[in-house]
C-alpha cells in the first residue's frame, strides 16, 4: 500500500484529539512540565499521561526527567512529515481541480 506510512499514521492519530492538539499548541511556546501541561484540563493525571504517551509514541514530543519534574518539549520533525504529506495531497487535488475546470470551460 503506497500511502501507508506507520509513522505518519501515528502523527495523524495523535493530532485527531483536541487535548493533544492543545498540548502541542502550548509546547510550541516552549518546554513545560507535565503538571503545567495538565493544569488546564479537567481530567485525572493518569488519563492525561495517556495523552502524553500517544504524543511521545508518535514522535511529536519528547520528555525528560530532572529530579521529580518531568518536562516535555515539542519535536517538530514529526510534524514536518505530516506537512509534507498534506502538501503533496494539496498539490495533487489542485492539479485535478484545475484539469476539471479546464475541461468544463472547454465544453461546448
Amino acid at each position: 500500500m503506497p500511502n501507508h506510512l506507520p509513522a505518519l499514521d501515528g502523527v495523524f492519530r495523535a493530532l485527531a484529539d483536541t487535548t493533544r492538539r492543545a498540548v502541542l499548541a502550548r509546547l510550541s511556546a516552549g518546554p513545560a512540565s507535565v503538571s503545567e501541561l495538565a493544569a488546564p484540563f479537567d481530567m485525572a493525571l493518569p488519563s492525561f499521561m495517556q495523552h502524553l504517551k500517544v504524543l511521545e509514541d508518535s514522535g511529536l514530543i519528547r520528555s525528560g526527567k530532572a529530579g521529580r519534574v518531568r518536562t516535555c518539549r515539542l519535536e517538530p520533525r514529526a510534524l514536518q512529515g505530516a506537512e509534507g504529506w498534506l502538501g503533496r495531497q494539496r498539490s495533487l487535488w489542485e492539479r485535478r481541480l484545475s484539469q476539471l475546470d479546464r475541461y468544463l470551460l472547454e465544453r461546448p
